[in-house]
């Protein structure tokens, strides 16, 4: 069923802050944060996105108006899943006002949307749509434990040529699973590897 074009959108949380993980670590960044998700990973932190009917639905024109007050002008749309709605009037809205739209998405849902960057981060619970290998810009894959390493090496194989591989400790496993993925990478370095910055730095 294809989805409508959403004037209105479930917003669980807006904030201007700096991108804390991925290949645009350190940039300014205003997130807009889309509430709903039916993916469903169990170490997911920000369950009380999952639920779309619990937060307020904001017009394109107030999210974009929100975004426009602050300096930085690269727009980092996530979620929840964000690809639950049809997001072609917010990117194109967003890019009008002069800013680069981001998606971080589980890629579980079809593409919609103009993005200059898309970061797929595909996850076990739902599996990823076809579209998502050819368009990615940012493979990052959660490690979790030892067998995430194969799940990630199984997407990286389909992903296109440009696109960068990162991998990213779960944050509540980082102190057992850092040292096995450095190695990791030490041993196949086309790898790099995401560290949610923003939480040692203690920003949202």
């Amino acid at each position: 069923m294809e989805k409508s074009i959403m004037t209105e959108l479930p917003v669980m949380e807006y904030f201007y802050t700096l991108q804390g993980e991925g290949f645009h670590s350190g940039k300014a960044a205003y997130f807009i944060r889309l509430g709903g998700c039916d993916v469903g990973c169990v170490w997911c932190d920000v369950k009380e996105s999952w639920d779309a009917d619990a937060h307020p639905r904001y017009t394109v024109e107030q999210i974009v108006k929100e975004a426009s007050v602050f300096p930085g002008r690269m727009a980092v749309v996530t979620g929840g899943e964000p690809l639950m709605y049809d997001l072609e009037e917010l990117t194109t809205a967003l890019k009008q006002a002069g800013f680069q739209t981001n998606i971080e998405t589980s890629g579980a849902h079809p593409l919609s949307g103009h993005w200059d960057w898309i970061c797929f981060s595909p996850k076990k619970f739902k599996a990823p749509r076809e579209e998502f290998y050819e368009v990615a810009h940012e493979l990052k894959v959660i490690i979790f434990n030892s067998s995430d390493f194969a799940f990630a090496e199984q997407h990286a194989a389909r992903v296109n040529k440009n696109c960068k591989l990162f991998l990213q400790v779960e944050w509540d496993r980082r102190e057992r699973m850092m040292p096995e993925m450095v190695e990791y990478v030490k041993d196949h370095p086309e790898w790099r590897v995401s560290i949610q910055t923003h939480k040692y730095m203690n920003i949202p």
